[in-house]
């Protein structure tokens, strides 16, 4: 109808799948780096999550593209399979034969056996399964079977698991936490940000053949807010714009043109995350949409001092065995206050443009939100307030210290500024020498870590992946046990004993552990000496140490 009108070949803004409008942000070739980078290291298990719309699929079809010679793949859609209905699909898909009614067992047999072929010929094998929120907890068990089969080094089959956040809670539960423990690479998929968005726009044009400068600054900015980033909502859009545009014989896309295209295209779109054209402050609106909000910014200003960036997050190497461990700040029973110290005057004047982007965030539950997300976990309103909860992986808890704590600690961590009568959240994402960098849920931030430490309070909110879930002690037996003892081995040195019995060994452990960590000495496991151990030996966790990105590979 607008392609002549406009000049373009082909509609610019079809949500049809193409190749040829293979767009990846930074955001996407984020993705890709740490899902190759888990993949690569060994691990069996990858997941890759996203809202509805965000380029789950596409950052899979890319990946399967830059694949080479070396590695076999399969890709299956929109699973909703049972155990035997899964086995049979993974054989089509490798293009294995197998008997009309072949049993569980023949079937896993058919599939190791290609696996075993293809490690023999030093060919990997990658499977894909899109949309894996819908799979049973059953057969994911099943999928976590296949990959039980290893060498010293590595796993022959690796999958990549892709699905909405939902996925995220499925593997949460108790009846999955064998395979959650697998994942050595996750990514949560953020919305694009606004200047992702006029560069997704503009690639679009430019594909179709048409002019980029169609949609003007204001209309950009306009349909970012409304869509939340979210490209596939951003092509509906798109597409109403250009029509508007045509009927009234305009050449470009206006900021009221495209109003008029979100109301229309939003008005038939189920609640979302951020699908909505109102502009809402404050309240629970705001702190759900938080989560959506664009994290990262390319823009360098002020001569390196300050200076806001869009490089690859950097999930690092593994805690330091030569830390101690802050003692937190207890909350129980009581009513939750704030921590605010007192910041003296410092002598170097900051800039202003700084000073609004740390203290833009006054709410601490968002910031505990998108220190989640950093983890690559969707977190609900309940996380985001630091609340225990007996279902949740997680632990949550607020400490006092000092950032050299945090550096040895070198997890990701919640911190509270406070200057002038103001009080913000931030998320500690990265510390090198003399530069740290924030974020402030819409952007990224490096400021000197002077600066930092004059505005801190010294309160800070940390999580991390729970798996002890127990006091633990002489002559208990169990899972839990042989658990304790491989973490407590890890730290220490030396080598598991592969018992699941808390013997006269094991108690002399948990000694050492608690003098070495300054904690009474009984000998017993408690919450205070699980939590500091499980602080050290985190599975494959986000880390701060400033360190130059590496891309994995399969």
């Amino acid at each position: 109808m607008y392609k002549d009108y406009f000049g373009f070949y082909e509609v610019p803004f079809s949500i049809v799948p193409s190749s040829r409008y293979l767009f990846l942000s930074q955001r996407h070739r984020e993705a890709m780096q740490h899902l190759q980078a888990g993949l690569g290291q060994g691990g069996g298990f990858a997941m890759l999550t996203g809202e509805v719309g965000t380029g789950k699929t596409t950052v899979a079809k890319a990946m399967l593209a830059s694949l080479d010679d070396k590695t076999a793949s399969g890709l299956i859609l929109n699973p909703t399979f049972s155990s035997q209905d899964l086995l049979e699909a993974i054989c089509d898909e490798f293009s294995l034969s197998y008997p009309e009614k072949a049993s569980l067992k023949q079937l896993s047999q058919a599939i190791y056996q290609y696996l075993i072929d293809n490690d023999q010929q030093g060919i990997n094998t990658l499977l894909v399964i899109d949309e894996a929120q819908h799979l049973s907890a059953e057969v994911l068990e099943q999928l976590r079977l296949l990959t039980n089969l290893e060498t010293d080094d590595h796993k022959l089959l690796k999958v990549l698991l892709i699905g909405q956040p939902e996925l995220q809670d499925k593997l949460r539960t108790t009846q999955l936490r064998q395979l959650a423990q697998r994942i050595t690479g996750r990514y949560h998929l953020l919305p694009l940000t606004e200047g992702e968005t006029r560069q997704y726009i503009e690639f679009r044009l430019s594909t179709a053949g048409g002019d980029t400068s169609l949609f003007s600054k204001g209309a950009i900015a306009v349909m970012n807010k409304a869509s939340q980033g979210i490209p596939r909502l951003i092509n509906l859009i798109g597409d109403k714009a250009l029509q508007y545009a045509y009927h009234s014989g305009e050449k470009q896309v206006s900021k009221s043109l495209a109003q008029s295209a979100c109301e229309d295209i939003l008005s038939f779109q189920a609640p979302g995350v951020g699908h909505s054209v109102q502009n809402t402050s404050g309240g629970l609106s705001e702190l759900l949409s938080t989560y959506a909000m664009p994290a990262l910014l390319g823009i360098a200003i002020a001569g390196g001092l300050y200076w806001k960036g869009a490089e690859g997050l950097a999930w690092l190497s593994s805690l330091s065995n030569q830390q101690l461990v802050a003692e937190p700040v207890s909350t129980s029973n009581t009513p939750s206050q704030e921590v605010i110290l007192p910041v003296n005057n410092v002598a170097e004047p900051y800039p202003k443009e700084l000073l609004q982007d740390l203290f833009k965030r006054k709410d601490k539950i968002s910031a505990i939100q998108e220190l989640y997300a950093v983890w690559g976990y969707k977190a609900g309103v309940l996380d985001g307030m630091c609340e225990e909860s007996p279902s949740s992986s997680f632990e949550c808890q607020k400490y006092l210290g000092t950032l050299s704590q945090i550096e040895q600690q070198n997890l990701p961590v919640v911190m509270s500024l406070y200057l002038d009568g103001q009080q913000s959240y931030v998320v500690l994402y990265q510390v090198s020498d003399d530069q740290v960098q924030v974020l402030n849920g819409q952007q990224r931030i490096s400021l000197p870590k002077s600066w930092l430490e004059q505005l801190w309070t010294g309160e800070y909110y940390s999580i991390w992946q729970r798996e002890l879930q127990t006091t633990l002690r002489l002559n208990q037996q169990g899972a839990q046990v042989r658990l304790l003892d491989e973490k407590l081995s890890k730290v220490l040195g030396g080598t598991p004993s592969g018992s699941d019995i808390f013997d006269e060994a094991l108690k002399r452990k948990v000694e050492i552990f608690q003098r070495w960590q300054n904690i009474d000495v009984d000998g017993i496991a408690g919450r205070n000496t699980l939590r500091k151990l499980e602080l050290l030996t985190q599975n494959n966790p986000p880390t701060i140490e400033a360190k130059q990105n590496q891309e994995g590979s399969l």
